[in-house]
């Protein structure tokens, strides 16, 4: 018999402890060893233990739960973090600090516990805590920094040399999940504002929370990154980003294509979701997709793919296993013998320049 994988909840909330610590135990994967009730006590405990995953609380007396990142990040200590909030006031900034401060993945729990108890949200609870248990434990490399801008600029040159054999007529469709939006701010800040084609992302995110994402990634690069809106036109060096619960397609009205959103049931178990993104682009104008699939957990990405490559000129481009937080997606695509190159995480945004070229 498979040993149940070992979790703390972290919740200033009895109550909400207690109803959490049902769903998880009502999991015959999982099992609550420990429980605390604010960061002080958690700390301690991470301090002394490994635990497979730890559902952490944000607003908590004596230390919070960004408090506890930054300590676990200063003393570097690694742990396999879902953040599990209620937070509503500027609450996806909030998540966002967490993700960038090391937490994996995260949930918006209800106001109220009793509410907890309701299925759906037990489903994506589970869901949620599946792809963290089952998540690389966080590292603390570097942030991105003005070296980084160095590489990109050394690419730039050598590119504009050999620009004659690019595609002239391309778009970048990124797709990604669990770890995707730490993993995006390796990326993405790397990619020249004169890059020779549009970006796609769908990140799977609820409502409410991608556009945080796209700010976070705007302020960090030199392209235009913003959250996709109904009727945007591909332009070149601009990032659009998939709005949370929502599937986005590119669809084309006189050759100009735009952005449309469509609200079809969630499809691998995720809206937005990259197959729907893929497919759109069959009839499209553009002469080639470079598809890139990055960290997250499923096979999201897959079948789109291969619908795509029926009709398309697709250049596959996958995160190696070693840089990905899940090696879900990835290794789904792989596996189906769609990738042209795997590559380490902090290589994908060479290999985009390297395959789109710049301006």
């Amino acid at each position: 018999m498979t040993e149940k994988k070992k979790i703390l909840v972290v919740d200033d909330s009895a109550l909400m402890r207690s109803v959490l610590c049902d769903i998880i135990n009502s999991d015959g994967r999982f099992q609550v060893v420990d429980r605390a009730i604010n960061g002080v006590e958690a700390f301690d405990l991470l301090t002394r233990k490994q635990y497979d995953a730890v559902v952490l609380d944000v607003n908590m007396p004596k230390m919070t739960g960004i408090e506890l990142l930054k300590e676990l990040q200063k003393r570097k200590i690694p742990a396999r973090i879902m953040m599990a909030s209620t937070d509503t006031m500027e609450g996806a900034k909030v998540t966002m600090d967490c993700l960038e401060l090391g937490a994996i993945d995260f949930i918006h729990k209800p106001s109220k516990a009793m509410e907890a108890r309701d299925n759906t949200f037990k489903e994506e609870f589970i869901k949620t805590l599946e792809a963290v248990s089952m998540s690389k434990l966080p590292t603390f490399e570097k942030a991105f920094s003005m070296d980084d801008i160095k590489t990109t600029r050394k690419m730039i040159d050598i590119v504009k040399k050999h620009d004659k054999n690019i595609v002239s007529n391309q778009v970048v469709a990124i797709a990604c999940s669990t770890g995707g939006p730490k993993a995006l701010q390796q990326v993405i800040p790397r990619l020249p504002k004169d890059l020779k084609a549009p970006v796609l992302i769908v990140q799977h995110m609820p409502a409410g929370f991608t556009k945080s994402l796209a700010d976070r990634l705007n302020t960090l690069s030199e392209l235009t990154v913003k959250e996709a809106e109904e009727g945007d036109v591909l332009t070149p060096g601009t990032v659009y980003l998939a709005k949370g619960g929502m599937h986005m397609k590119v669809i084309t009205k006189n050759s100009v294509s735009q952005i449309h959103f469509s609200d079809e049931p969630a499809r691998e178990g995720v809206k937005p979701c990259a197959n729907y993104m893929y497919e759109s682009l069959v009839d499209s104008p553009f002469e080639q997709v470079l598809c890139v699939v990055m960290t997250g957990m499923g096979a999201d990405g897959t079948k789109g793919i291969v619908n795509l490559e029926t009709k398309k000129k697709v250049h596959v481009i996958v995160q190696e296993e070693s840089t990905c937080a899940v090696y879900g997606m990835p290794k789904s695509v792989a596996n189906a013998g769609l990738a042209d190159q795997i590559v380490g995480l902090e290589q994908l945004s060479q290999e985009i320049i390297m395959n789109v070229g710049v301006r």
